[in-house]
């Protein structure tokens, strides 16, 4: 069963060498086509019946499962995706790309009669972006969905959920999944996107929480703070008790290990031209969560992240220009500790 959906197609797939593998991570949630359009003028309203004349339009897997899943198995890590994709070409497409990436896809299951999540990403000259976008299959992910498969998150060592507040079939029911889930022994992550949405059900799932590092602009939606400190210690003061941090965007970061304790992460230069900023977040997110999975120092960890995240954007699209772990890891400017 999937949540409430027989999934046939699924179950005749044969994806999945062992069901008993393990996972250094297992990404859950939004998982999308992109549609990438570059250049399209963003300052000024393009018209009825205008032409614009852009390069060569790409598909590629977007959404956190795909974006910071095909981050995660660029550095190394051993990665599932969860979510529900179409039961139509897209979702095929997004399974086989991300199954050439390395990721386990016996989790990334066809919803019947539903379309797959599609953004068309409308991207200018200086990689700032719009989008148009289709949520398709994984809004339909619910609790079920995801306590059914307790059995996959005992056997992964972190899960990454996104986008807060982005899951109208799960938000009022995380607090409970992430409490299920750590109660098996992985480790919870949550990201944001969107306006940020608001402390309401935040507040609730905080408490579950190993990792949360939200934009500047969602967190100060969520707090009402601007002050990295100050949402920093608003979220404590729900009783978050793992790694939190706020993304900067160029300025970096700043990441708290502890309560009272603080981290600024420099920005890392990107190693070539800025083309694309889509996905910048979630690679962060993926950096950081591969440095910590590999015994990095929440310092250290977060200056990977900057690294993957300055990648990112020298590429169009999300995953193009994820580079592997040991060039990450010198961009960074870092000794790796050692395998995971």
């Amino acid at each position: 069963m999937c949540g409430q959906v027989e999934c046939p197609r699924w179950r005749e797939s044969g994806y999945g060498k062992d069901m008993n593998d393990t996972f250094d991570c297992i990404v859950c949630g939004s998982c999308v086509l992109d549609i990438l359009i570059r250049p399209v003028p963003l300052t000024e309203p393009i018209g009825e019946g205008t032409l614009v004349d852009v390069e060569p339009i790409e598909v590629a897997p977007g959404g956190i499962v795909s974006n910071a899943g095909i981050a995660l198995a660029r550095l190394g890590m051993n990665v599932a995706a969860m979510s529900y994709v179409g039961d139509d070409e897209w979702g095929e497409l997004l399974r086989r790309r991300c199954g050439a990436e390395g990721i386990e896809i016996r989790y990334l299951i066809p919803f019947p009669d539903i379309p797959s999540s599609v953004t068309a990403a409308m991207i200018a000259e200086d990689g700032q972006r719009s989008f148009i976008h289709c949520v398709g299959a994984p809004k339909r992910l619910d609790k079920v969905f995801f306590l059914d498969r307790l059995d996959a998150f005992a056997r992964s060592r972190f899960a990454l959920f996104g986008y807060y507040p982005l899951m109208p079939s799960l938000l009022e029911d995380l607090a409970e999944v992430m409490a299920a889930i750590r109660q098996t022994g992985c480790r919870t992550a949550l990201d944001a996107a969107g306006d940020g949405g608001t402390m309401q059900p935040l507040e609730r799932i905080l408490p579950h929480l190993d990792l949360y590092c939200p934009s500047r602009e969602e967190a100060a939606a969520q707090t009402g703070r601007n002050d990295p400190r100050e949402i920093l210690a608003a979220y404590r003061g729900y009783g978050a008790p793992g790694i939190l941090g706020v993304k900067l965007g160029s300025q970096g970061a700043l990441l708290s290990p502890a309560a009272d304790q603080f981290v600024e992460i420099e920005p890392v230069e990107p190693p070539g031209e800025v083309v694309d900023t889509t996905g910048a977040g979630d690679t962060f997110y993926a950096g950081l969560l591969a440095g910590l999975l590999r015994g990095f120092s929440a310092k250290d960890a977060g200056r990977l992240a900057a690294a993957a995240g300055a990648c990112c954007i020298t590429g169009v699209g999300a995953t193009a220009a994820i580079r592997n772990f040991d060039e990450t890891v010198r961009l960074a400017g870092l000794d790796p500790p050692g395998n995971p």
